[in-house]
């Protein structure tokens, strides 16, 4: 059964939470926007149209974009050409509906490759209240704890070239670090990048709302006053803080910031234009994005206006959009980025609870998936900050499904939620190309 943080035992920071969290209930100031606002924002909004011509780095051509319900196709960037969407769209924007409706979410997006390559998005309700308008194309997401797969990836890619080793003690790495016991001393790499090291979580001083520049060096040690939560490798629990301290090894070992050797090795190796880590105090989003929300008290929306990337680091700093994400992990599971043995220790997880059945490698998870032709389960992770959560994976086949939210809901069930659209989704895509029919 998925734990909310309600239930949780241990201490939870609110960003980038483990993905079944739900976030403390916090005012900031700033204008409220009520149910009526919300009503008239959702009402109507959200389709899917079909760029083709546009394929995305490392998989066959095709891209989409999400307009009004009106429109019958949409240009190709750069092109002028449209194509008709998918008969499937209207399915997805039906489940996207529904999740907006049972949530009372402003809105939703969801970003598709189907078995052909192509790429849909899908919008229900609203990316901005007080406009109306949908998430926008190519929207820009702060994705959160997504981020641990960027990170494990080029620990994992240094653990292939022998100058990471997963079965040493952190300390080997982080001298003086943690704490002079017995525990913390049998911490190892592995137990960091597999949430099974027993280290505490972030405290709830440390947040996305709090003020002010902080090194991960000073969040480690802020957290680590906290005693243990188990010994290490005894169980699954998960922890924030193993992603900082991975983050912190990394530099050690190669002397560049765990930023750079993110940037160095997977995303400018992939192309990932829309895919950065912000630098302080940067607040606004690069690019097209939706407005974040929070629940008030009375049933309305508060935009979050600041977020406070320094404090999780490599644990949870990234923007991007759906289709980066799609390229990244179309990358990492056809090889691109890590040798086979590398890429099959990721996939080697331990039952989690971060979502029904679902399993936890080295920074990668398996969502289990029924009723899917051609798939089990799907590769991805999740991540969710004070305003946006995203979920969703790729199949062994290569179909993606991304779905973001742009308010974190306060029902238990929120997480959960997003994770069961996300099956639908992949249900009603097509497995396999039609008869017959070529690349394009």
């Amino acid at each position: 059964m998925t734990r909310s943080s309600a239930q949780s035992p241990r201490a939870a920071t609110s960003f980038s939470r483990r993905p079944d969290e739900r976030p403390r209930s916090r005012d900031r100031p700033g204008p409220a926007l009520g149910r009526r606002a919300f009503t008239r924002g959702g009402a109507g909004l959200g389709a899917a149209t079909l760029l083709a011509g546009t394929g995305l780095a490392g998989g066959p051509a095709g891209t989409a974009h999400a307009a009004g319900a009106e429109a019958a196709g949409a240009a190709t960037a750069g092109t002028g050409r449209t194509a008709p969407a998918p008969h499937w769209a209207q399915g997805v924007r039906r489940e996207l509906s529904r999740l907006v409706a049972e949530q009372g979410l402003p809105g939703a997006q969801a970003v598709i490759t189907d078995a052909r390559g192509r790429v849909t998005e899908v919008t229900a309700g609203a990316g901005d209240l007080a406009t109306g308008r949908p998430f926008p194309h190519r929207a820009r997401l702060r994705v959160a704890s997504n981020t641990k797969m960027f990170v494990a990836t080029v620990v994992l890619q240094l653990a292939a070239a022998g100058r990471i080793e997963l079965e040493a003690p952190v300390a080997r790495y982080l001298p003086g670090v943690l704490p002079e016991t017995d525990g913390s001393r049998r911490v190892r790499v592995r137990h960091l990048l597999q949430h099974t090291s027993g280290l505490p979580e972030l405290p709830e001083s440390l947040s996305e709302h709090t003020p002010g520049y902080h090194r991960p060096e000073q969040v480690a040690e802020i957290s680590l006053r906290q005693p243990p939560r188990f010994a290490p490798g005894a169980r699954w629990e998960y922890c924030n803080l193993g992603y900082i301290l991975l983050g912190m090894v990394v530099e050690r070992v190669t002397g560049r910031s765990c930023e750079q050797e993110v940037r160095r090795r997977v995303t400018a190796r992939l192309g990932l234009e829309h895919t950065y880590w912000p630098r302080w105090p940067e607040q606004r989003l690069r690019g097209p994005h939706p407005s974040a929300y929070r629940r008030t008290a009375d049933g309305g929306h508060r935009p979050v206006t600041f977020v406070n990337t320094s404090v999780i680091g490599a644990a949870g700093a990234l923007v991007s959009t759906g289709a980066d994400l799609t390229v990244f992990l179309r990358g990492l599971l056809s090889g691109r980025l890590l040798p086979s043995g590398p890429l099959a220790r990721m996939k080697d997880g331990v039952p989690c609870d971060i979502a029904r059945g679902a399993v936890y490698g080295l920074g990668l998870a398996r969502y289990p998936l029924s009723g899917v032709v051609g798939a089990t389960g799907y590769w991805g992770h999740g991540g969710t900050v004070e305003g946006t959560r995203t979920r969703g994976g790729m199949t062994d086949d290569g179909r993606a499904v991304l779905v973001a939210v742009n308010e974190v809901s306060p029902r238990q069930d929120g997480s959960q939620a997003v994770v069961d659209t996300v099956e639908r989704i992949f249900r009603r895509l097509p497995h396999g190309r039609p008869a017959g029919e070529g690349e394009r």
